[in-house]
């Protein structure tokens, strides 16, 4: 009950817009946590004193259709000592891929995922006041003020209204960079969908409102190139849909953090008449994976060890800068790369 309470408390701080005075704000964040693991990594997040955790999806892995079974599984995660830490001292949001969600690669078919839903908010401790319980899915936003700059944080539901991916088997892409199975094939259709008509009407509201640094919030990655896996490569319609929302809306400071793919890595997502999109991956709480896919958008990493992604948003410019890390289970920075909200504004 203490632990509940302690968290509850930590999410509620979040959703208000309190201006802190300080100059700096960090956010640690991560995804791919298996339950069996003692989470030893998030300890060597907690000695960065970050002041919020992001999951981001896969937080379990749940892979079931019984309810009881996927409970189960949240309530090993919450009982873990180095989880029970974090909470107790990080105010922490998230949100859900596949394997939390459900199954594997599922979407929208999923026909448990509005209990899914029910388990995900009361674990995490979502305020009943929260606009999360008022509509399908658990898409938010949060926005936080620091040194009079606003750092707007928006989570996307990549799951509750996703159409099946594409299976691999309808058509071949030859390329010599694909050495191992693929399993889906981008859509060609605009129709196709991975946030829904609701999501999409909701994101946009949250693009018009002012912000100097605006984080998406991810499962799936957006800024990697086709690799054959689940991504928003996939869904191309999509990807070109969010760009054009941007422009319309004339957006300043868009850029990702994701997970899923079990490594790290940051993208450059080039667009053009537009700035770049930048896409931190930080997969790899506990997870791990014996490859990273082709991704000619890939700047930086790949970081195949357990690892958690660090940003360190600095306020005090009239540009804030974001300090992007990645660290390993040893606490061995292995990732260090710095841009400017400069670069990502279409006011420069």
């Amino acid at each position: 009950m203490i632990r509940s309470l302690v968290l509850f408390c930590c999410i509620i701080v979040l959703t208000t817009n309190l201006i802190a005075q300080k100059n700096t704000y960090k956010i640690a964040f991560g995804a791919c946590a298996r339950q069996p693991n003692p989470l030893l990594i998030l300890d060597v997040a907690l000695q960065h004193s970050p002041d919020l955790f992001i999951f981001l999806g896969d937080n379990i892995y749940g892979d079931t259709d019984n309810m009881d079974t996927l409970q189960a599984k949240y309530d090993r995660l919450g009982a873990k000592p180095t989880f029970q830490r974090l909470v107790q001292k990080t105010p922490i949001i998230a949100t859900w891929d596949d394997h939390d969600f459900g199954k594997d690669d599922v979407g929208r078919h999923y026909p448990f995922k509005e209990k899914s839903k029910d388990i995900f908010m009361r674990f995490w401790k979502e305020p009943t006041t929260s606009e999360r319980w008022k509509h399908e899915g658990i898409y938010a936003s949060y926005l936080k003020e620091i040194n009079g700059k606003k750092i707007q944080i928006i989570l996307l539901d990549v799951r509750t209204f996703k159409d099946n991916a594409k299976p691999y088997q309808e058509g071949i892409i030859t390329d010599k960079r694909y050495f191992y199975t693929r399993d889906y094939l981008p859509y060609t259709n605009a129709d196709s969908t991975l946030l829904g008509k609701e999501q999409w009407a909701w994101l946009e509201k949250q693009l018009q409102q002012k912000a100097d640094v605006r984080i998406i919030g991810s499962g799936s990655q957006f800024g990697i190139e086709y690799n054959g896996y689940e991504a928003w490569a996939n869904y191309p319609e999509e990807q070109k849909k969010l760009v054009a929302m941007i422009q319309k809306n004339k957006t300043n400071g868009v850029f990702f953090l994701s997970g899923d793919v079990h490594y790290a890595e940051i993208s450059k997502y080039q667009v053009p008449n537009m700035y770049p999109i930048y896409d931190i991956t930080s997969s790899g709480l506990s997870s791990t994976w014996l490859f990273a896919t082709p991704n000619s958008n890939r700047i930086e990493g790949p970081v195949m060890e357990n690892h958690f992604g660090l940003l360190t948003i600095d306020c005090t410019k009239k540009y804030p800068t974001i300090k992007t890390e990645i660290y390993d289970i040893q606490n061995n920075q292995r990732i260090e790369y710095t841009f400017s909200t400069k670069e990502i504004s279409f006011s420069k």
